[in-house]
């Protein structure tokens, strides 16, 4: 079920037996929501006057209470990167389609337990490149990856498509759209990373089908022309919805189609978005995101190394993300006293699921233009700061232990989605996209092993070049 706000698309949850986001949140315009998570973005903000304060105003009234939680014995570092990198992969591997006679062969779960039988086109981007990690850690063979990878490909080879791009919820039976969701520029793109990614690794016949589906995205397509910004969404029964015209997750969308060789777009709409710069407490100013959810800072990182590149306005998105993790850990820090989850071990407010459903505003500050756009509610989700492993190693190390103590945290697929001390409230469900962006971040941390394969790719060594995102000098 979807509903509309301002010309945005905003999924009405990301599972059909999840709850509407609370109504009462700090802000005081409807927004859009980010066709790959749920997460609202603005569209169309205001020229902002005033750079914001660098003191968060508050945007949560609760009292926290202290409610001790069960907790477990500590394990080692090593011990606990295993069992969540170990944990995820298996979602990926598990919750995926695997009968050969069906047309929704290889399409990953969205989310598990919840909304079964249906996929997120994200979750099967992350998970194709879950498989890779897969084969190198050992958990399962290469000629098990290959297969896996190969006929995934040749569902999505005949898939319903746009233009070339894909919907966000389908069918994991027969790959049909579901919900009436959206075709989804972003889920699109954190498909076609996962689909170059593993055309990469194979070569061959593999990569051969990855670069028709890759080929077949039309890019101009997706741009609104008179704002040379990217739509978020096309509807059939409505046309395009809501603009790419704030700094987010998006950042991989401008490379994959400035590096096409069939529909490629020039650099002017990545330098079209406006790059707010603002600060938290004492912190460097960076660009933020509007809700200031960390995993904008990080989902285009998991395949693409931006350590080493500048684009022509002088910006390193690595160098911005490290930024922005420290504000989200500093923000965690200062609330220590105030709430029973949040604080040094427990950072990185990010869109999940929370006590009342599915919430997309979870984030820190800055946000917005005056820092009131952002939800708190003492919800963690472990992803947040494992998201950030490779821009605060020791930080995330730290939430990565302390997350492992607690008992009803952890599942059959590592830890589940979120928690709140405050409410005494554990998620129930794993989501794709976090399981996702925890496992490429972790393997990223460990040996750089999404980043030497993509990084090798053509076509986003091209899309680099042609943004004008270069190479520091050794």
């Amino acid at each position: 079920m979807m509903m509309l706000t301002l010309g945005g698309c905003v999924p009405a949850g990301e599972s059909t037996d999840v709850a509407p986001l609370p109504t009462a949140v700090a802000q005081d315009t409807a927004v859009a929501q980010d066709a790959a998570t749920g997460t609202p973005l603005p569209t169309d903000p205001p020229a902002p006057t005033v750079a914001p304060t660098d003191t968060p105003l508050p945007t949560e009234t609760l009292i926290p209470t202290e409610t001790p939680a069960p907790t477990l014995p500590p394990l080692t570092l090593e011990e606990a990167l295993e069992e969540e990198m170990q944990g995820s992969f298996n979602f990926f591997w598990e919750q995926a389609n695997t009968d050969p006679t069906s047309p929704g062969y290889g399409l990953i779960r969205d989310r598990y337990p919840g909304s079964e039988g249906i996929a997120s086109m994200a979750s099967v981007g992350f998970g194709l490149t879950a498989y890779l990690i897969g084969i190198e850690k050992g958990y399962i063979t290469y000629d098990e990856g290959y297969e896996r990878v190969d006929k995934t490909l040749d569902t999505l080879l005949t898939m319903d498509r746009v233009e070339g791009f894909y919907f966000h919820f389908v069918s994991t039976s027969t790959g049909k759209r579901a919900w009436e969701s959206e075709v989804s520029s972003i889920d699109s793109s954190i498909l076609l990373m996962g689909v170059l990614t593993a055309g990469q690794y194979f070569g061959g016949e593999v990569q051969a089908k990855a670069e028709e589906i890759y080929d077949g995205v039309n890019w101009p397509w997706f741009l609104d022309p008179d704002r040379n910004m990217f739509y978020m969404a096309y509807r059939p029964e409505k046309g395009f919805e809501g603009h790419w015209d704030f700094y987010a997750e998006q950042l991989m969308m401008y490379v994959l189609a400035a590096g096409s060789d069939t529909h490629p777009i020039d650099e002017s709409p990545y330098y079209t978005f406006t790059r707010h710069y603002a600060k938290y407490g004492e912190g460097q100013p960076f660009i933020h995101s509007w809700f200031g959810s960390i995993f904008t800072y990080q989902f285009s990182h998991a395949w693409i190394d931006f350590r080493e590149y500048t684009d022509k306005e002088g910006v390193n998105w690595f160098d911005n993300s490290v930024e922005a993790s420290l504000a989200h850990y500093n923000f965690a820090t200062a609330m220590e006293k105030k709430y029973n989850t949040l604080g040094p071990d427990a950072w990185g407010l990010t869109a999940s699921d929370g006590p009342n459903g599915y919430n997309g505003l979870y984030g820190a500050p800055p946000s917005g233009f005056d820092n009131r756009s952002h939800f708190i509610d003492d919800t963690i989700a472990p992803a947040g700061a494992l998201g950030s492993i490779i821009f605060l190693p020791e930080q995330a190390q730290q939430a990565l232990l302390n997350y492992y103590t607690l008992a009803q945290l952890r599942g059959p697929y590592g830890l589940n989605d979120a928690y709140n001390l405050t409410e005494d409230w554990y998620a129930p469900d794993v989501i794709g996209i976090d399981k996702g962006i925890s496992l490429l971040m972790l393997a990223n941390s460990q040996n750089d092993i999404v980043y030497q394969i993509i990084m090798q790719n053509e076509h986003i060594l091209n899309g680099l070049t042609r943004l004008q995102l270069t190479k520091l000098a050794p």
